[in-house]
């Protein structure tokens, strides 16, 4: 049986998903966008980071 929802990819994180998938504290991840090193946007009145940008910083790139 085929789900009714094909799963989809993420094309960004709130903080607190960012925390969850890269196992780092709300204080590194903000520290890490205050720093530059982690690029964030706002949408509405959200924080999003897009998942390229989480992935750079973890590969060692941010």
């Amino acid at each position: 049986m085929q789900s009714k929802h094909p799963e989809i990819t993420k094309l960004a994180y709130s903080v607190q998903e960012a925390c969850a998938a890269t196992s780092l504290g709300r204080t590194s991840i903000w520290n890490h966008i205050k720093e530059g090193r982690l690029r964030a946007i706002r949408v509405g009145g959200r924080t999003l980071i897009p998942a390229d940008a989480l992935h750079s910083l973890i590969e060692g790139g941010g």
